[in-house]
């Protein structure tokens, strides 16, 4: 899009068929929230998102795929995470110790741990998340998910 601000990329794990999935769950209207962890945006010295932001969300080929703009941002501990957050992923996880058990995979994963630059990263009732809710605002490729 020709004349349109540069926006910062809204990434959903790390490229690949998470990610595509993701996207595609975005793209259908079931995914609007998002969970990353308080420790990855010390490691990449990078501030919260405000409400009322936007960004590009970005595919595994590193398209632009929509604009997506965020309305809640909060602050938890992992251990207060709810059944309406982990529903509001839509990921299909139908409980929290489900939901759980996924990011926590994910988490303990060596490209998470990776990114973290901590080998031996691990998550319990009191690691602090980023609960992050959105709304799609613009689709940018009407190829995708078409």
């Amino acid at each position: 899009m020709p004349n349109r601000e540069a926006l910062k990329p809204f990434l959903l794990a790390f490229p690949g068929p998470l990610r595509d999935q993701l996207v595609g769950a975005v793209l259908a209207g079931v995914k609007v929230s998002t969970t990353g962890l308080l420790a990855e945006y010390a490691a990449e010295q990078e501030e919260l998102p405000a409400v009322g932001e936007r960004s590009a969300l970005i595919d595994s080929d590193g398209r632009e795929i929509a604009v997506v703009e965020v309305t809640e941002v909060r602050v938890l501990r992992l251990g207060d995470v709810g059944l309406q957050h982990v529903l509001d992923e839509g990921e299909g996880d139908t409980s929290v110790a489900q939901w759980r058990a996924g990011h926590e995979r994910f988490w303990h994963g060596e490209e998470m741990r990776e990114a973290l630059g901590d080998p031996e990263f691990t998550v319990d009732d009191d690691t602090l998340i980023v609960a992050e809710r959105f709304r799609v605002v613009e689709l940018l490729d009407p190829v995708v998910g078409g």
